[in-house]
């Protein structure tokens, strides 16, 4: 390695994590102590967790594995270990105050940025390209992530602003396109801070299907809402009909109907569902469920990442749909520059080989498919980043949303989550095999 390309790394490590830090702070300044202190939903932890335990990972991995430092506090490491508290008993823990978890955090950081200056980034897997700082980045984006949905889950005023995506024209391309027959490269060995459950790069063959241009819109579930999709048992799977029914759900999270409208709360205002927007705040079974009343299904994940990837003219799987290019303003909605996602057909620069657009940014998007580990697949550095999630409890996502930073967020970014859950950032498309009829 040269020593310009070890200078281009360290300034991309520290870029990310001032980049993320910058958020965190924002999204933990912007309320006062009780609702830093509060659990506003026992689905999610209290702001004040999520920030201590930033600060925490940080020093577990940068300070203590990879410069080798004394603890600074073990005394704390157990109250913010994820797999050893659950969420909904996070806040009868004594969790430090925010004052204190702000100069923990703070503190960690100081030393990590010295860290960062001084490590080698060769010879170790850890280090080895910056790994374990763009590991460090990316836990922080996910929990930024994490504190914006307990923003959206929060009663009363929320004092977060950020401008609306720029209007669109109505999409007047095709609904779907074909992607054609044949092999292609799912997953990666070459992207530095690609973490264990994109590993390894792997050839996949599919046979040809049909996949949605666009996220399936508010006014296209609308449609679905109408026609009595909520009443009907046939485009249900067992175990969602039971959870609808049970749960008493009729719409997406945070909608309602009022005179004659439907409405919906976003980040504590109340506002008319936009229906040329992209559908959030659906669970997969409901996703599930209007693909079947729509005649079509939803794609597997590997379906997803060849249209996302893969360029038919060269044969190769890029790193992103547009290209190999870092994510810019105008291939996605990425990173809370918006708090909404923009109107479907957006980005024409972002979109795929095969013409699919908004694949990444603007909401998750739910797959057919159960979390899973590629063959060859090595959990590193830990197994609680991803093996321990294995199994068909899991469904993926992929794509990232607006909430979605881009260190945390490309072609081969893995995401999973519950069928149940509604309250991440959450939407989808529909597929169709190419022997189907059209529809």
């Amino acid at each position: 390695m040269t020593d310009r390309e070890l200078e281009l790394l360290r300034e991309r490590a520290l870029t990310a994590l001032t980049t993320a830090r910058r958020r965190t702070t924002l999204l933990t300044t912007c309320v006062d102590t009780p609702d830093l202190t509060a659990q506003h939903s026992p689905l999610m932890s209290p702001l004040v967790w999520d920030l201590a335990h930033i600060g925490n990972q940080e020093e577990l991995w940068l300070l203590r594995a990879v410069a080798g430092r004394e603890a600074m506090r073990p005394e704390i490491d157990g109250l913010y270990d994820a797999f050893e508290h659950p969420r909904a008993a996070r806040p009868s823990l004594p969790l430090l105050p925010p004052v204190e978890a702000r100069n923990y955090a703070a503190e960690v950081r100081g030393r990590a940025l010295d860290v960062l200056e001084r490590t080698p980034f060769a010879g170790d897997r850890l280090t080895d390209a910056g790994f374990a700082f763009g590991m460090i980045a990316q836990h922080e984006q996910q929990h930024d992530e994490t504190m914006l949905i307990t923003h959206q889950l929060r009663k009363g005023p929320v004092a977060l602003t950020a401008p609306d995506p720029a209007p669109a024209p109505p999409f007047t391309g095709p609904a779907e396109v074909l992607v054609p027959a044949g092999p292609f490269t799912m997953g990666t060995s070459t992207e530095p801070w690609a973490l264990d459950n994109e590993r390894p790069g792997h050839e996949r063959l599919l046979p040809a299907f049909y996949l949605d241009t666009t996220p399936v819109t508010n006014g296209a579930y609308q449609a679905f809402i109408e026609d009595g999709g909520y009443t009907d048992e046939r485009w249900w799977t067992p175990e969602g009909w039971d959870h609808i029914r049970r749960n008493s759900v009729s719409a997406p999270l945070f909608w309602r109907r009022e005179a004659g409208q439907w409405l919906r709360r976003r980040f504590g205002v109340t506002e008319p569902v936009p229906a040329d927007e992209p559908v959030v705040h659906v669970c997969w079974y409901e996703a599930d469920a209007y693909a079947r009343w729509a005649g079509r299904r939803l794609p597997t994940e590997a379906e997803w990442e060849k249209a996302a990837r893969h360029d038919p003219a060269t044969g190769r799987s890029r790193r992103y749909p547009w290209g190999d290019a870092d994510p810019a303003p105008e291939h996605a909605n990425l990173g809370q520059r918006h708090l909404r996602p923009a109107p479907a057909g957006s980005y024409p620069e972002g979109e795929s080989p095969y013409g699919v657009r908004q694949l990444i940014g603007d909401v998750w998007e739910w797959t057919a498919s159960d979390f899973a580990p590629y063959p060859g697949f090595t959990a590193f550095p830990y197994r609680e980043y991803s093996e321990v999630f294995f199994g068909p409890e899991y469904k993926v996502l992929r794509g990232g949303s607006f909430a979605v930073d881009p260190v945390a967020c490309r072609g081969t970014f893995r995401n999973w989550d519950y069928p149940i859950r509604r309250q991440i950032f959450s939407g989808f498309r529909t597929a169709r095999s190419a022997g189907d009829g059209a529809v």
